[in-house]
């Protein structure tokens, strides 16, 4: 077991080295990503994860303690991305100058009994603040939001660089990548299928019911799943989050998961930006899909950030259903995300 874990790492460093020299002799651009919260339970995992991207050449680690402690350890790997670490208000504009992605996981994480709006009163000020910075340092940064509960975190987000002059919707990203890897999981152990080549869309928001994976799109497909079963991988999908917090008993939330979710996407972002065709990911941004002003749904990335934001497809019954019934809790915390934003 051992041994063939040791030769799996191994082949994975040799890739990760056989790409980077492949981006650098193609003329690959320099990224700088910025990471705000980068010692948290989240940021640390996130912070090795895209330490080993090739398509990063600079990594800055920022939080409000901690981050000298995690940078000094990230910076050992032998992998080409140069890390700083930042501590405290008065470093923060320092860490984010020049950054090409910005990514927020900062913030406290869910606890046992708590629901990702009992978060909101603290992660809310926290991201307000962050927000105000980054119109101030890096404007034109992809902002990937981790920070819960994200159906308010991007609109407060959204207002912040409204009342900056800052806002441009194309770069303004909600992550919900952990649903539809949750969602690709979940499918491929019920209907048998190798969990590296399934796909599933998951649209709607990041929270409970919010969550809506559309499994009748699934590739590839299964006619082996029943309608119960189809209800009982969506609730699994809506309740993951509660699933790791339980497991950890008090200890912890969905940090490995998501810190491998947030780099999934924050890569997607990057090829984007460096102009490869083709990528799509499901994310929570503004949208016209629905009559809902954010909504997470299929988007194709490029150079501006999002280059098109793709509708639903065809849904089931059930799919039509749920759809329907997660509007009033979504559209609720969008506007509790509005108002805060206003408010304080």
């Amino acid at each position: 077991m051992r041994q063939s874990l040791l030769k799996s790492a191994s082949q994975l460093l040799r890739r990760s080295r056989r790409d980077y020299s492949s981006a650098a002799a193609a003329g690959q651009p320099e990224r700088k990503v910025a990471i705000l919260g980068a010692a948290g339970g989240i940021g640390q995992p996130l912070a090795l994860l895209m330490k080993l991207n090739p398509l990063v050449s600079s990594l800055s680690l920022y939080d409000i303690a901690g981050t000298p402690g995690v940078a000094a350890d990230v910076s050992h790997i032998n992998a080409p991305a140069l890390v700083k670490g930042f501590v405290g208000e008065e470093q923060l504009g320092d860490a984010l100058e020049g950054s090409d992605v910005v990514i927020i996981p900062a913030g406290v994480p869910r606890k046992p009994g708590m629901t990702r709006d009992d978060l909101f009163n603290i992660n809310a000020g926290i991201v307000k603040g962050l927000c105000s910075a980054i119109s101030k340092y890096c404007p034109n940064a992809v902002v990937n939001m981790i920070s819960n509960p994200v159906n308010s975190t991007v609109p407060i987000a959204a207002e912040v660089f409204k009342k900056t002059g800052t806002y441009d919707e194309k770069k303004l990203f909600g992550v919900t990548t952990l649903d539809v890897v949750r969602a690709k999981t979940f499918y491929a152990g019920k209907a048998n299928v190798p969990v590296t080549e399934v796909n599933v869309p998951v649209v709607g928001g990041h929270a409970g019911i919010t969550i809506l994976p559309l499994f009748s799109q699934a590739t590839p497909a299964s006619n082996a799943l029943s309608h119960e079963d189809i209800k009982a991988l969506t609730k699994r999908t809506q309740d993951g989050g509660t699933e790791v917090v339980e497991a950890k008993a008090g200890k912890g939330s969905a940090t490995l998961s998501m810190a491998y979710a947030g780099a999934v996407f924050a890569d997607a972002c990057l090829k984007g930006l460096n102009g490869v065709p083709d990528v799509v990911e499901c994310s929570f941004v503004q949208s016209t899909v629905t009559d809902l002003p954010f909504f997470a749904s299929k988007v194709r990335l490029g150079k501006n950030g999002v280059e098109e934001v793709l509708g639903l497809g065809q849904l089931s019954d059930f799919e039509k259903e749920g759809l329907e019934n997660l509007k009033g809790e979504l559209k609720s915390s969008i506007e509790k995300g509005i108002q805060f934003a206003h408010a304080n």
